[in-house]
């Protein structure tokens, strides 16, 4: 079986920018699952994976545009601190996530004062060259609540 659209598709990743300097790994966790052909991946990693196999293994670096997306200047919004989640004190340079109607979405904090915080709503990894280490773990059929609500549910997806 080979990832098409609609595969619910289990992987283990590795990732880094150029210099090194950004690393992230699934490695010695779960795999990451998604479903494939419903824009749940970005987009060039989602094009790489499109036809491969269960235990093939291979990297792929994205350019920004095809990544998180170039960086954009004059980003930075003032929101109120409850808004953001992942820590119970905030300090400039740490990452939350906010709630949006495009879903939830990583900000950089920037400036913290009592009741309101400035946040970058770049992408931590966004104007970055990433370069992944894909290994494919699992490949299965969606099901079809999974194709209907457009992600994969279940370990490494998606949960209500």
């Amino acid at each position: 079986m080979s990832i098409t659209k609609d595969k619910v598709v289990q992987f283990h990743y590795a990732l880094h920018d150029a210099d090194k300097t950004v690393e992230e790994t699934t490695r010695g966790g779960s795999p990451m699952a998604y479903l494939h052909g419903h824009q749940n991946m970005i987009a060039g990693l989602e094009q790489a994976m499109e036809g491969k196999a269960v235990g093939d293994t291979f990297s792929v670096t994205l350019e920004a545009k095809d990544a998180y997306g170039e960086y954009l200047p004059d980003s930075e919004q003032r929101i109120p601190v409850k808004h953001l989640q992942g820590a119970k004190k905030w300090r400039p340079g740490m990452v939350g996530t906010v709630h949006t109607e495009q879903g939830q979405r990583q900000v950089t904090v920037v400036k913290v004062g009592r009741f309101m915080v400035t946040v970058d709503n770049n992408h931590p990894l966004a104007g970055k060259v990433l370069t992944f280490d894909i290994e494919i773990m699992d490949i299965r059929d969606a099901s079809a609540e999974e194709v209907a609500h457009g992600h994969a549910h279940g370990a490494g997806g998606h949960h209500h």
